[in-house]
């Protein structure tokens, strides 16, 4: 089970390459490294199971996370290259892929994001971060949040199935936001849904979140 993972969120201009590498070395090279230490045994023995937490980021960018979900992004495009193969030694690959998890991982996020300085990013950027992103943030992650026990529990179902699924999501509600993806190949029906929900109606997203 590969499930090292750091968080990054907030303004493009805010955050440095050395961080962006750094998040990338854990999030995405920390898997390839376990698993080239792991598959060749696999593969000799011709079985074996990996399972990797990865995020419902990994298939839908979201907005501010921008580096936090271009490697998860990597992450499922790394599993979805290999699993064929691997298939073929009759090992599994499996990716659990939550959505907001109520952990010290996200309040770590939030206190970091509150501290930190604004000043490398226009006002309206800073504004929208600070009094838009956050707060609604907050409210989906009181509203939608899993337990690290009920992900707990959704991974071993998975390392326990008798035929492991590929992808298993972990929350429900987030099915349409990813259906949303995929119905429309040229990416205009989830951006137009997103920039509404962002801009638009966020007042009516908070309070069907309370």
């Amino acid at each position: 089970v590969s499930n090292a993972g750091v968080g990054m969120a907030g303004p493009l201009e805010c955050q440095s390459l050395a961080a962006m590498q750094s998040l990338m070395d854990t999030n995405f090279f920390g898997l390839v490294r376990l698993v080239k230490e792991v598959l060749p045994d696999m593969k000799r023995r011709r079985g074996g199971h990996i399972v990797v937490i990865s995020s419902i980021m990994g298939l839908q960018g979201i907005v501010f996370n921008d580096i936090y979900a271009a490697s998860k992004f990597a992450v499922e495009g790394f599993c979805e290259s290999l699993v064929v193969q691997a298939l073929r030694f009759n090992v599994a690959i499996s990716l659990v892929e939550p959505g907001p998890v109520t952990t010290e991982f996200e309040a770590k996020l939030y206190e970091e994001a509150k501290r930190a300085d604004y000043s490398r990013t226009d006002p309206e950027t800073a504004d929208i971060f600070t009094n838009l992103y956050l707060r609604n943030s907050k409210d989906v992650f009181a509203s939608l949040g899993q337990t690290p026990e009920d992900i707990a529990e959704h991974t071993l179902r998975v390392i326990e199935a008798a035929h492991p699924p590929f992808r298993h999501q972990t929350n429900a509600a987030y099915t349409p936001m990813a259906a949303l993806k995929h119905a429309d190949p040229s990416g205009a029906l989830m951006t137009d849904a997103f920039y509404k929900l962002v801009f638009k109606y966020d007042a009516v997203l908070r309070l069907s979140l309370r």
